[in-house]
């Protein structure tokens, strides 16, 4: 029998199931990986395999359905190499068919189940394998005559495997006629595979000995790299000490309205219909903390980089040399390619590796085509959290459809993620249209209560004095108020 010194662990081979798990998988414990047809189960155990052959580690794979050449055929496509891996081939051949025998005295699970238990254990005692994937132990009911029998020998072989140092990872294919609870009893872990209509989720249901990230974290499976998870953001971890520090924009009248500038660390909503300058708004920002040598990202999922390039430089921005010196990285994003949950792990991995202080999401109107019918608000609001708590500062440009009327700060419910609410309007003066600025909200100070003209020039961005001598401003019709 194998001794276990504490709760050792093993990597799962992939980073995000190692993250979610604290680690990996406890060693010499048995783990359900449930879920439907085409969930990943098979692949999520390659992985795990792959991980150990890398190492070095005798690894077994027990298959009783698919032949091993088709794994194998099937691992390589995702990348998956496989080199130390054994495989103990137990599906039926093609000869079965043809020779089939009749068991006249005894039934067909009694005469099969000894050479099958005689064979692995034979593999397993000649092997001493570190990690094995059984797939799947479905196939072991039917070699059970009832029920209480199948239990009794699917924890007498989990427990034959463990106490001879593997850690096991075995799949099920649990149906109406042959549900798995049983094993979801006998496991030490229960990882369940979920397709739903925004994609593959991945949760985790039960694991002995250790703490887990909880709730439903989404998964992809790729060509050339098999499976791949995106852990659920905890706004909450590694928080950081924030001090607030207000950032200027550049524009002194902006800063006027503003108090001073927006607190780092903070979400602004830059709110305002086509054209009226939302984004052009959020580089004057982003400009002035290239000045401080600070590094900001722009995903853009609306406008390509050359033309978000083109018409910042022709306002006076310069992007191109911003890229150069480091303190500026424009992605463009296709929204119906990246999930929100990709998305968030691509803009966790960048601050974490390069120390990103401002990040702008270009616009939410985009990202929502990312969400593909899901909750825009509660992803957006995991991601701005996480983005706050780090200290970072975030602008969201927010589009609305109406260019007069009833104000209205987004289409979408998502005003209350922000900290500080910039709007942008037009206007229409005298048969003339134009823009106007002001400040809705600030959550951490006051602000100016006035609106002032707001104008994109060659030079820049220029700001007005109070628009003191109009009222009924914010409805697109402004009246000029009578002995200004």
């Amino acid at each position: 029998m194998v001794k276990t010194e504490g709760n050792q662990k093993v990597s799962t081979g992939i980073s995000g199931l190692d993250e979610i798990l604290f680690g990996g998988y406890i060693v010499h414990k048995s783990y359900l990986i449930a879920g439907g047809p085409g969930s990943g189960k098979t692949i999520l155990c390659l992985h795990f395999l792959e991980e150990g052959s890398k190492k070095g580690e005798p690894c077994l794979f027990i298959t009783l359905g698919e032949k091993e050449e088709q794994i194998r055929n099937n691992a390589l496509k995702l990348g998956l190499k496989l080199k130390n891996v054994e495989f103990l081939d137990l599906s039926p051949s093609a000869e079965f068919f043809s020779q089939i025998e009749a068991y006249d005295i005894f039934s067909p699970a009694e005469v099969e189940r000894e050479p099958i238990t005689n064979a692995i254990k034979t593999k397993i005692e000649q092997l001493k394998p570190k990690r094995v994937t059984v797939d799947s132990m479905t196939q072991f009911r039917y070699l059970a005559t009832d029920v209480f029998q199948f239990r009794k020998q699917a924890l007498s072989f989990l427990r034959f495997l463990n106490e001879n140092g593997s850690t096991v990872l075995f799949t099920a294919e649990a149906s109406h006629d042959a549900p798995d609870d049983d094993l979801r009893f006998l496991s030490d872990g229960i990882i369940e595979l979920i397709n739903t209509e925004i994609g593959k989720k991945l949760e985790v249901k039960k694991f002995r000995g250790s703490d887990f990230i909880s709730g439903g974290h989404y998964y992809e499976i790729h060509s050339n790299i098999g499976f791949k998870v995106f852990p659920r953001l905890l706004p909450l971890d590694k928080k950081i000490d924030l001090t607030f520090e207000k950032l200027s924009s550049g524009v002194p009248e902006i800063d006027e309205l503003l108090y001073g500038g927006i607190e780092r660390g903070t979400v602004t909503i830059i709110s305002g219909p086509s054209g009226c300058g939302k984004t052009t708004l959020g580089m004057q920002f982003i400009k002035e903390a290239a000045g401080r040598g600070e590094r900001s990202v722009i995903y853009t999922f609306e406008e390509s980089t050359e033309k978000l390039i083109a018409r910042s430089t022709a306002v006076n921005i310069p992007v191109r040399e911003m890229i150069k010196k480091g303190t500026l990285e424009i992605k463009k994003i296709e929204p119906l390619i990246y999930s929100p949950y990709s998305f968030a792990e691509m803009v966790k991995e960048d601050i974490t590796e390069n120390e990103t202080k401002i990040v702008m999401i270009d616009s939410t109107s985009g990202y929502k085509l990312s969400v593909k019918g899901g909750e825009m608000a509660t992803h957006l609001h995991a991601l701005c959290k996480y983005l706050s708590n780090q200290g970072v500062t975030v602008f969201l440009p927010t589009e609305m459809k109406k260019i007069t009327g009833d104000l209205q700060i987004a289409e979408e419910d998502i005003s209350y993620l922000a900290d500080n609410v910039i709007i942008l309007r037009y206007i229409e003066v005298q048969g003339e249209l134009r823009r106007a600025i002001g400040v809705l909200k600030k959550r951490l100070g006051d602000f100016e209560k006035t609106l002032r003209e707001f104008n994109i020039t060659k030079y820049g961005i220029k700001v007005g004095e109070p628009l003191r001598n109009m009222r009924n401003i914010l409805s697109g019709s402004p009246i000029l108020s009578k002995g200004k």
